[in-house]
């Protein structure tokens, strides 16, 4: 009788192996001499080899030694016993460090409550990019109204916008509210757009603005996030009232200027827009400010954004870009005198 056992002692197996396996299971037990007449001179090899992955056994007696098949399921789980046993120190060590940390929560809670009320808290730096992120988790979990989120930058990477789907959704699922404004150049980015008919069929609503946006987040009205300038990863923890307050108010006059995101780009749209992020160009470069500048205030890469100014310029008939930013001045301040008065 032959037996088959391709693809069930594993495919790393040797050859000589899987042969000295199918040779062991259709007997009681064998002997390396016996296991050699019948396979050659690779046999002893073979042995060693189904011994140290546990599919073969001394079999019992005081004679010569002799060799037994053991059942796969068997080998495997002799070879994982170590790894089962690492996984349970592992989940122990897990639960005993949870414990330790969250014995520390009322502390905290009081603390931060101890600040509030004396009036010198209500904002904590948080440096570590990975906090950033499971704070962000703990306060979605939490709200319960409305989250107000300002995402300037363009496209947002691909990572980001996984990890936030299904935070978003479950966020909507519960009934909470959800505005977000992104600025105009994500509308080109496909992740983003796929991200946004992900939540917007949920109810969420999404718009989107040239400039002017500060990367935040607001949960009911009552805790702000915002990004610390020249700190990447970094955020400011925001529960002081008034500074949230002025947070939201800025948010509301962003909103009313957006414009509401499409999830497709029609030829007029996407003219318009155009048309829209060049004059915001071109009062960011009559301002004197930089490529760089410009490029990152705008969410667009500086190669896109100096592909725009070379055009500008050769509309304006300037040679250099202070050149533009002079001409721009100049007729930026002629419209201003030539503008009629009220009437």
């Amino acid at each position: 009788m032959q037996v088959d056992v391709d693809g069930a002692d594993g495919s790393d197996l040797s050859p000589a192996a899987r042969r000295l396996y199918a040779f062991a299971v259709e007997r009681y037990a064998f002997t390396p001499a016996e296991a050699t007449t019948a396979l050659g001179a690779r046999a002893g090899a073979a042995v060693k080899e189904l011994a140290a992955a546990h599919l073969l056994q001394r079999a019992p007696g005081d004679g010569p030694e002799r060799w037994s098949a053991v059942a796969p399921r068997a080998a495997a789980a002799r070879a994982l016993a170590p790894l089962a046993l690492l996984v349970r120190e592992t989940h122990d060590e897990m639960d005993r460090l949870r414990g330790r940390l969250e014995a520390l929560v009322p502390a905290y809670e009081a603390g931060t409550a101890h600040r509030a009320d004396g009036g010198a808290g209500g904002l904590e730096l948080v440096t570590d990019l990975g906090a950033v992120r499971g704070l962000i988790t703990e306060l979605v979990a939490g709200c319960e109204q409305e989250l107000l989120t300002s995402q300037p930058g363009g496209g947002r990477p691909q990572e980001a916008l996984e990890e936030a789907v299904g935070r978003d959704e479950s966020l909507l699922a519960r009934g909470v509210r959800m505005r977000t404004i992104y600025q105009h150049t994500a509308r080109y980015s496909r992740p983003t757009a796929a991200y946004v008919e992900r939540v917007t069929a949920l109810g969420a609503q999404v718009r989107t603005l040239g400039d002017g946006l500060m990367r935040m987040l607001v949960f009911d009205a009552r805790t702000g996030l915002m990004s610390v300038p020249d700190r990447q990863g970094a955020a400011l923890l925001v529960r002081e009232p008034s500074v949230v307050h002025f947070m939201t108010a800025a948010f509301e006059r962003s909103w009313l200027d957006a414009r509401p995101f499409p999830t497709t780009v029609s030829p007029e749209a996407a003219k318009s827009l155009s048309d829209e992020l060049r004059r915001t160009i071109v009062r960011l470069l009559s301002e004197g400010l930089e490529d760089k500048v410009i490029a990152r205030r705008l969410g667009m890469s500086e190669r896109t954004c100096q592909r725009h100014i070379a055009q500008i310029m050769r509309a304006v008939g300037a040679k250099s870009r202070f050149q533009a930013g002079y001409l721009l001045s100049a007729t930026a301040a002629c419209r201003e005198v030539d503008a009629p008065g009220p009437p």
